[in-house]
């Protein structure tokens, strides 16, 4: 057992610091507030080399392991989470997804340009009567040949109206049930498909989430990912990523808050003494610092069997449910800490709060992320 990060993975987690504290900070609250996309930040995260982080250089990638993309995922999420979504979805599910399963015609034309960040990605599983239950897709690709005719809808899109390429799953085969789902690429551009309304969110209101809808889309045949009937194992395998990433996000909202709680606690004055001098403050701290960095064990425990090839189904889930926990009982404490003015827009802890709860739902609710960990354990 080693720790200690290396020398690479300390200049990424400072690097990812101080580009949220100098580009993100300024301006959350407003973005937050009127549901601004910060397409300004993204295209710099994008020139920093935080889009495409394990991606192969080849492809413009940063050839970085998971675990400096779980650093840098926790330091963007003490900030901006909106912003942090967006770079988990092209990182973790678009990136990895087309790097690992795509062919290469299909590497060559995209990943060049999501790993810098030129173009961005989204992942398209969740659909109105599919959402936990994913084998359940109405979403159709027709087989036409040398194309498929894609119809259907999908919800709760990130990246819904900012990004240039969806990776769509999608049923060919009804009777053969999850075996008949495949794993389209489809370009904005396409005849048939609409962005629909951007959702109203509780949080991550700065990330643009939307439904599509598609209408007999001609997507061709060299853009189906694998084999046919592939889709499903590549939605599951990828989500499988994804959700180390998202288990990431939620530390760093976890974190953030805490910061801003302990150096609140000892400015904060009541009865005379700084808070923080108080006992019953003293205890909520203690007990948010020790579940967020057993969060963190949980994050790089996961991230550490990615890199080594080791099977991280039930350390993602772990770390993804845990850490979503963590996040939501860790803002609710700090807005507790600020007491009224953790109501307060200005103070921050109040967006972090409602950033949290997403973490519990997208990529796998928690609900989920135990049947994954008991189906591990039964095995």
């Amino acid at each position: 057992m080693n720790f200690q990060l290396t020398e690479e993975h300390l200049a990424v987690q400072a690097a990812a610091r101080e580009f949220a504290q100098t580009e993100l900070l300024p301006g959350v609250i407003e973005r937050d507030e009127h549901q601004k996309f910060p397409a300004e930040q993204i295209r710099k995260m994008g020139e920093l080399g935080f889009m495409g982080m394990m991606v192969d250089p080849k492809y413009n990638g940063g050839g970085m392991d998971t675990v400096a993309y779980v650093l840098a995922m926790e330091e963007i999420s003490k900030v901006d989470a909106s912003a942090s979504v967006v770079m988990s979805v092209n990182n973790s599910l678009v990136c990895w997804g087309l790097e690992k399963y795509g062919n290469e015609e299909q590497k060559q034309k995209y990943l060049p340009r999501l790993a810098t960040g030129e173009i961005i990605g989204a992942f398209c599983l969740s659909e109105p009567e599919a959402g936990s239950d994913a084998t359940s897709q109405r979403t159709t690709a027709e087989d036409k040949g040398d194309y498929y005719l894609l119809n259907g809808t999908k919800n709760w899109i990130t990246n819904g109206s900012t990004a240039s390429v969806y990776i769509v799953i999608a049923q060919t085969n009804p009777e053969k049930g999850h075996r008949g789902i495949n794993a389209l690429i489809v370009e904005r551009d396409m005849e048939g498909f609409v962005v629909g309304p951007k959702e109203n969110k509780l949080g991550i209101r700065g990330s643009d989430t939307h439904s599509l809808m598609f209408t007999d889309v001609k997507v061709p045949k060299e853009n189906r990912i694998g084999e046919d009937g592939f889709g499903f194992k590549f939605a599951m395998s990828t989500l499988s990523g994804g959700r180390i990433g998202i288990a990431s996000q939620a530390l760093g909202i976890a974190s953030g808050a805490y910061e801003l709680a302990l150096k609140y606690s000892k400015e904060r004055k009541a009865f005379g003494v700084e808070i923080s001098k108080h006992q019953a403050i003293q205890f909520k701290l203690a007990e948010m610092a020790t579940n967020i960095e057993s969060a963190r064990l949980l994050c790089l425990q996961a991230a550490f069997h990615k890199d080594t090839h080791q099977d991280y189904t039930k350390s993602g889930a772990m770390a993804k449910l845990f850490a979503s926990k963590v996040a939501m009982d860790t803002t609710v404490e700090a807005v507790q800490i600020h007491g009224g003015y953790g109501f307060v827009k200005e103070y921050h802890v109040e967006r972090l709060m409602r950033d949290a709860k997403i973490t519990q739902i997208y990529e796998g609710t928690s609900e989920i992320q135990k049947i994954v960990i008991s189906r591990e354990l039964l095995k």
